[in-house]
C-alpha cells in the first residue's frame, strides 16, 4: 500500500511538530484539533517554525509555500476519511485515545492504518476498540519531531507484518530511523530515560544537589545535550508524572513511581517550558 496523505490527531506540540514533517516529506497531510484557536495557534507554530527555517536559510521561501500547500487543518475528523495513515497525537489519556480510535474506525477506510504517538500507554487496548487492530500500532516520535531522528515502531501482539513494513519504510521517508520497539510501557527509550529524569528530582528534593548543578552534571559530566531536569521541562512535567504512572502501574517497581515534588509541581501548573516554569523558568 502507497502512503499518500496522512491524518494527525491533535496539532499541537507533538502534533503539530509531526504534521510539519510529513508535509515536509511531501504528503498531503490533515492535522485536526479540538477547536478553531487550538487549531489556529498550532499552524501558527508550524509557520513560525518554517519562518525561522527560511531565515537561516536552511529552505527556501518557495519551499515553504509548497509545504504550507500541503497542510491543512481541521476540528472534524471525518475530513479524514481519505487519509492512508493516520496518526493520533492527543494528551496521554488512554479512554480518549480509545475514544478516538474507536471514531477513526469507522470514519477511515479499511485500508488506513491507525498509529497512535504516545509514548507509554498501552497500544492493544486502542486497538481493539477497531476492527482492525492487524493494522494498529506506535509511531513515536521524538520532541521536537523536525529535529530529532529516532522513530520508534511499535508492534502489538496484534500488529501484522505488512503495516509493521509499511509504517517502517514510511518513517524512513521522513529522514527518521525506525527501530523495533515493543508495546511495553516506556518501549525502548523511555523505560531507559524515565528512571534517570526521576532519580534526578529525587536527588533535588532531598537536597542532594541543586537543579543547576544536577543538569550541568549530566551535560558537563557525561556529554549529555540537555541535563535530565531541564529534559522534564521540554517534555512536560504532566506528560512526565502521566507517563511515570503509567509504567509504575504496570512494572511495580520503585524506580518508576513519580516523586512527590514532581505531583506537586503538576498541581500548581508548573509544567516546565510550555507554561514558562518547571525546574527552571523560561521567558
Amino acid at each position: 500500500m502507497e502512503i499518500k496523505q496522512v491524518g494527525i490527531v491533535g496539532c499541537g506540540q507533538m502534533g503539530g511538530g509531526i504534521a510539519q514533517v510529513c508535509a515536509q516529506s511531501g504528503y498531503e497531510v490533515i492535522a485536526s484539533e479540538v477547536n478553531e484557536e487550538l487549531l489556529n495557534k498550532g499552524l501558527a507554530s508550524i509557520n513560525s517554525r518554517l519562518t525561522r527555517a527560511v531565515e537561516k536559510e536552511t529552505i527556501k521561501p518557495e519551499d515553504k509555500e509548497a509545504i504550507f500547500s500541503r497542510l491543512r487543518g481541521t476540528t472534524n475528523l471525518k475530513d479524514f476519511s481519505r487519509c492512508d495513515l493516520v496518526i493520533e497525537a492527543a494528551i496521554e489519556n488512554i479512554e480518549l485515545k480509545k475514544k478516538i480510535f474507536a471514531e477513526l474506525d469507522t470514519v477511515c477506510p479499511k485500508h488506513t492504518i491507525l498509529a497512535t504517538n504516545t509514548s507509554c500507554l498501552s497500544i492493544i487496548e486502542m486497538a481493539m476498540t477497531t476492527k482492525r487492530p492487524d493494522k494498529v500500532l506506535g509511531l513515536h516520535f521524538f520532541n521536537p519531531p523536525p529535529m530529532m531522528k529516532l522513530l520508534e515502531v511499535v508492534r502489538t501482539v496484534a500488529t501484522s507484518e505488512e503495516t509493521l513494513e509499511i509504517s517502517r519504510q514510511f518513517g524512513q521517508s521522513l529522514g527518521k530511523t525506525p527501530v523495533i520497539a515493543p508495546d511495553s510501557p516506556g518501549f525502548i527509550v523511555n523505560r531507559l530515560l524515565v528512571p534517570q529524569i526521576l532519580h534526578a528530582i529525587v536527588m533535588l528534593e532531598a537536597g542532594v544537589a541543586t537543579r543547576e548543578d544536577i543538569d550541568s552534571g549530566m551535560t558537563l559530566g557525561l556529554n549529555h545535550p540537555i541535563g535530565p531536569l531541564a529534559l522534564a521541562d521540554l517534555i512536560g512535567l504532566d506528560t512526565m508524572y502521566f507517563i511515570a504512572i503509567a509504567m509504575y502501574d504496570d512494572f511495580k517497581e520503585p524506580q518508576f513511581a513519580p516523586p512527590t515534588l514532581l505531583k506537586k509541581m503538576v498541581t500548581a501548573g508548573w509544567l516546565g517550558r510550555k507554561t514558562g516554569k518547571g525546574f527552571h523558568e523560561y521567558k
